[in-house]
């Protein structure tokens, strides 16, 4: 619901939340609809589908102009040197303004760079953003205002002081014999590594983006094996369009798994996708995926970014574990660290899994707001210490897709109010039980790599 007036001003409908006949957005049963185009972005697990308005701006230029602030930004000379990469394409021809302040918000150049940009007016008396957005920016006004995003080291000193000792702990335990034990602890260590460098890449550790971005590399490099460059350069793009196609990096899953009916179709290997669940949940392509990040994408990344301070850390990885077990011979010491790393990578990977993969996609060409794409394409875990801990406070996805700088261990303290948000607007704010998101994500990948097959879905119910 956009259009554009005679003069070439935008005019956008203030509509676009999801609920049943409500802000704009118009539920439609699936079997009504299974061919047009609402239909087959549906998730595998939605029979009711909901179709949100399209917010591209056509009085922009989509192939080099986006809207912040209440400005046109002609950003064609600049993409190729946007320091956070490719992702600025993202929101060409749209309203950036939500994705600028949420990415940029510890930055001191940002707004620099932005005001030498060349830029043009644009007439705000025909321009109305959407009541859910600007409500938004209204609440992260106060959180900010509140101190909810400030950083508190206390907390940062005990989540680093926990991986360590863990990693400690599991070493211990292998040398007193306990071999699967220790590989345990240690391959939780290294998931839980994984959720704090998350956390060094959205710059919300102590705030400092050049300490956090060290505190990231050591942190990956170690601890995982991984890039943090890669990471922030593939996650941002996450963040700007959660389960977008042809955007989102967490779609681009083949050949080793299809998260949607519109991926899986394109899979050549149909046996192995029909066998996906299980494969994802039983650590075979959790632990492929790993591989293929630690020994391929991102040393090759970092490679051709000429990041050698994170080469350092990652072949420091390979070191210590040799210092430490290499006493067992070549074979004992590889497939222990084939176990380890298989326990991490299916810790983390099925955990991201449950927030996303099994809800609607966004087709290639439609662009929504900032806060729908966390409603719409977002799930949360059911707030309580266990899982809080579980998933290092990323089971509130909701209020990480909202607010991705602040502090992790603040989204509990503020989802009633993203909740109040959301209620106000119509938009629903999906939160389960954590065992019904595990549940419901491997009935989706059940479904998605078995199309058509009425008794797979059958026995996923």
């Amino acid at each position: 619901v956009s259009s554009a007036s005679p003069h070439g001003v935008c005019i956008l409908d203030d509509k676009m939340c999801r609920a049943e006949e409500h802000e704009g957005v118009i539920r439609h049963p699936k079997s009504e609809v299974q061919a047009a185009s609402v239909g087959a972005y549906a998730s595998a697990m939605n029979e009711t589908p909901l179709a949100s308005a399209d917010l591209t701006l056509p009085c922009l230029d989509a192939s080099k102009e986006m809207l912040i602030k209440g400005r046109v930004y002609d950003v064609s000379s600049f993409i190729k040197s946007h320091p956070g990469g490719s992702v600025i394409k993202l929101q060409l021809g749209t309203d950036a303004t939500d994705a600028f302040n949420n990415f940029h918000i510890r930055s001191k150049k940002a707004d620099k760079m932005l005001r030498s940009l060349p830029s043009r007016e644009l007439d705000t008396g025909k321009y109305q953003q959407d009541r859910l957005s600007r409500d938004y920016e209204a609440l992260r006004q106060q959180l900010l205002a509140e101190g909810y995003f400030e950083p508190n080291l206390a907390h940062v000193a005990y989540r680093f002081a926990e991986v360590i000792a863990m990693y400690f702990a599991g070493v211990a335990l292998v040398w007193s014999g306990w071999w699967w034990f220790g590989a345990l602890v240690a391959g939780l260590a290294q998931g839980r590594c994984g959720w704090l460098q998350h956390e060094g890449g959205h710059y919300s550790l102590t705030g400092n983006i050049k300490m956090d971005r060290h505190l990231q590399m050591v942190t990956y490099g170690i601890g995982c094996g991984m890039s943090g460059c890669y990471w922030r350069n593939q996650h941002n793009k996450h963040h700007t369009t959660p389960q977008k196609l042809g955007a989102d990096p967490d779609l681009q899953t083949l050949p080793l798994v299809a998260f949607h009916s519109l991926v899986a179709r394109k899979a050549k290997n149909k046996a192995w996708i029909a066998w996906q669940a299980p494969l994802f949940f039983g650590g075979i392509i959790t632990t492929l995926v790993a591989f293929g990040w630690q020994f391929v994408m991102h040393p090759k990344h970092a490679l051709r970014v000429k990041n050698y301070t994170e080469l350092f850390w990652m072949a420091s990885r390979y070191l210590v574990w040799h210092l430490c077990f290499g006493y067992m011979g070549v074979g004992a010491e590889l497939r222990l660290y084939i176990l380890y790393l298989a326990i991490g990578a299916t810790y983390i990977f099925t955990n991201f899994a449950v927030s996303h993969t099994h809800k609607d996609v966004v087709p290639k060409h439609k662009n929504i707001s900032w806060a729908l794409y966390s409603a719409n394409h977002t799930t949360n875990c059911t707030n309580g210490p266990i899982c809080n801990w579980w998933m290092a406070y990323l089971n509130f996805q909701i209020e990480h897709h909202l607010f991705p700088s602040m502090p992790q261990y603040n989204h509990p303290k503020i989802c009633l109010r993203v909740k109040a948000l959301f209620e106000k607007h119509g938009v629903e704010y999906d939160v389960r039980p954590y065992w019904e998101c595990v549940r419901v994500t491997y009935r989706n990948l059940l479904r998605v790599g078995n199309l058509g097959h009425d008794h797979h879905r059958h026995h996923a119910d």
